[in-house]
């Protein structure tokens, strides 16, 4: 079985602006990967022309994309239509769900969605107290059990996790660690660890770092286009750059 090469990015923020200035920076990508993986934050404001632009610009590559929603491609109420608009461009945009994307003769499995916050181990929302406080941790755990029933359920050689909010508070290191509860949550880290994973790919952490690993040992990649800094990473399954 050959190795995969994912090409990964996310919080690349296109609008009309920047109409094809983001498509010239991965041409040649099938070259350098066998897929391109985009963990969120498509878009600036979550408006349907900025999510056209995303879908130009993503849209017919040599290579399958797999892309999720931010935070950001919620704001203006459309995230809805986004998806479909992304989906009838040939995109595959998970929803808290898993795909198969065959590559070669090997079944590549991902699974994720935005994902959402709450915190880490010791320092941590719980449900309890107010009915709003309950709601923002159950929001997370219920996102959690189904991001952990569709890796289940993956049928695949290789599985990975694609979210927007981080797993695990070792790629949020410089951000203000007050805000860390709002940047991902330990919950997604437990639901990657329970079914099994080769890699968990996030963003939204612009001033966090790249490498972190889950408490069962699967590696996490913060691939914010302000961490990594270029158009797009790539990572291999059985090592790390490739």
């Amino acid at each position: 079985m050959r190795e995969l090469r994912i090409a990964a990015v996310a919080d690349i923020h296109l609008g009309e602006d920047l109409r094809g200035h983001y498509r010239k920076k991965i041409e040649g990508i099938e070259r350098r990967a066998d897929v391109l993986l985009v963990g969120g934050d498509l878009t600036r404001h979550g408006t349907i022309p900025e999510a056209q632009v995303v879908a130009e610009e993503l849209s017919g590559l040599p290579i399958p994309v797999v892309a999720v929603l931010g935070n950001h491609d919620y704001h203006s109420d459309r995230n809805e239509e986004i998806t479909d608009l992304l989906r009838d461009a040939g995109i595959t945009v998970l929803d808290d769900e898993g795909a198969v994307v065959p590559i070669d003769g090997v079944r590549l499995g991902v699974a994720g969605g935005k994902g959402f916050g709450g915190g880490f181990a010791g320092k941590c929302a719980s449900e309890f107290g107010e009915p709003e406080t309950k709601a923002f941790v159950r929001h997370t755990k219920e996102i959690a059990e189904r991001w952990r029933r569709a890796l289940k359920e993956l049928d695949a050689d290789h599985k990975i996790v694609l979210s927007h909010y981080s797993p695990v508070k070792d790629t949020l290191m410089g951000e203000p660690p007050e805000i860390y509860p709002f940047l991902g949550s330990y919950m997604l880290a437990e639901a990657a660890d329970a079914e099994g994973a080769d890699l968990f790919i996030h963003g939204h952490a612009h001033a966090g770092t790249e490498k972190g690993v889950t408490p069962g040992g699967i590696r996490v990649r913060n691939v914010a286009l302000p961490v990594i800094k270029h158009a797009y990473t790539v990572y291999c399954l059985n090592g790390d750059h490739c």
